[in-house]
């Protein structure tokens, strides 16, 4: 069994880059195979979430060539476009541990009239899919969950007749809304999908970069079909929720100093830095490009957290920070609030009762509500033997925790960070080592 042994440590003064944006990169390898034409995707994480996306594109005949690589895969491609026309796959599409490959592929291959079956580990297997099976349904789709309540794996037969639809989403998810919208580019007429609350807006930004007509009016996003997606090189920018663990490490840290540079900052991802100021921590961006997708620099500097109530609208644009941020709660002074973020319960772990119980095992009062949790900070962390549930943003979030802990902390089956950000162990050494 793998494991993070970390030791306590003081302020720091660092700065780097993190890995390609893993949202970023599912899309724009799917775009990519969408277009028509030869497409040079930059800054592609290599993590097995992202390798699964792109092997699913090469079963369904898509010639994706590997241009550069670094030591833990490959990080620039040239994808090969063939205007969304997918060969039948000799077998199933495997997409691991990738909720993200899955739920866009259904979307990507509604229009394909023969039966495609889509499958995943363990724990994907467990995710709910009901929410995807619904408005493809609606749209003609013939897709049904073959696993317990409606989970994969998957069989999907799609229609050359896609039905446009209206949806009222019972959830935001940016997950869904892509789905929704990769199908109705092969719809007739106007596809809609009305949001709670605004989740990510990747997919939307990458349809118009693609050069695909969109249109947002409010909650609301609209495509057209009959449009397909213009060849483009596109740059993947750093990613914040990658970022997130190391500015929470410096954030909390009075006399740490952090510079991050070439991350992604779009509005609908970079909710975690407004959260953190909210909680006093200092912390600046700065957006060097627009186009596509935003990214730039950013830089904190230490000081002591407050606690603060993080619920409502905020939530969809947190949603995967919040273990890490409850990491930051337990670091600051008074008590922290999470409410609204039921969704935590459905992803890789039960993410609020994971996070609930390795915060109690490090000493920190904590009380779990159905939809969140409220937290005690301030108390002094001591450090123990924590279980990640194979859940990377969980293993992640707690080794940042330890550095803040007495003693040594030890987080068990860490393998799975690997889904996202393969290197975060070799980073977590650095930032021990470059201590004030």
């Amino acid at each position: 069994m793998s494991e993070f042994k970390v030791k306590p440590t003081g302020a720091f003064s660092a700065e780097m880059t993190v890995p390609g944006d893993k949202s970023i990169s599912h899309r724009a390898v799917i775009f990519g195979a969408m277009s028509n034409g030869p497409c040079e995707i930059s800054g592609f994480l290599p993590s097995e979430d992202c390798i699964a996306t792109v092997n699913a594109l090469r079963a369904l005949g898509i010639k994706i060539e590997e241009l550069e690589s670094d030591e833990r895969g490959p990080v620039r491609l040239l994808v090969h476009g063939k205007k969304g026309e997918f060969k039948k796959p000799d077998k199933p599409i495997d997409c691991g541990n990738s909720g993200t490959a899955m739920r866009l592929l259904c979307g990507a291959l509604a229009h394909l009239p023969f039966r495609i079956d889509l499958i995943g580990d363990d724990s994907l297997s467990t995710r709910p899919m009901g929410r995807v099976i619904d408005p493809l349904g609606q749209m003609g789709v013939s897709i049904k969950g073959t696993g317990k309540n409606r989970t994969a794996p998957l069989s999907l037969v799609g229609t050359t007749e896609l039905k446009t639809i209206t949806y009222d989403m019972p959830m935001a998810s940016a997950q869904v809304k892509s789905a929704i919208l990769l199908a109705g580019l092969r719809a007739h007429g106007r596809t809609q999908v009305i949001e709670p609350a605004q989740s990510r807006d990747h997919t939307e930004r990458m349809l118009k970069y693609f050069l695909v007509k969109t249109l947002r009016e409010g909650n609301t996003v609209s495509t057209w079909g009959g449009q397909t997606p213009e060849s483009r090189d596109f740059a993947v920018p750093g990613d914040i929720s990658s970022a997130a663990f190391w500015i929470v490490a410096a954030a909390a840290r009075p006399g740490a100093h952090l510079l991050i540079r070439n991350v992604g900052l779009n509005p609908t991802r970079s909710g975690i830095l407004k959260t953190l100021v909210r909680m006093g921590a200092h912390i600046s961006e700065f957006v060097e490009e627009t186009e596509g997708e935003p990214y730039g620099n950013i830089e904190v500097h230490g000081t002591t957290l407050k606690g603060v109530e993080i619920a409502g609208d905020e939530i969809p644009n947190v949603i995967d920070e919040i273990p890490v941020l409850a990491v930051a709660a337990a670091l600051a002074e008074g008590t922290t609030i999470i409410r609204d973020a039921k969704e935590l319960r459905v992803k890789e772990s039960d993410r609020i009762s994971t996070t609930a119980e390795n915060l109690r095992r490090l000493g920190v009062p904590v009380q779990e509500f159905i939809d969140g949790m409220e937290i005690t900070g301030g108390e002094t962390l001591k450090g123990t033997t924590l279980e990640s549930m194979g859940d990377h943003r969980i293993a992640m979030a707690f080794a940042i925790a330890g550095l803040f802990a007495t003693g040594e902390t030890v987080i068990n089956d860490v393998d799975c960070v690997n889904t996202s950000y393969p290197g975060f162990g070799e980073e977590l050494l650095q930032l021990s080592s470059s201590q004030n």
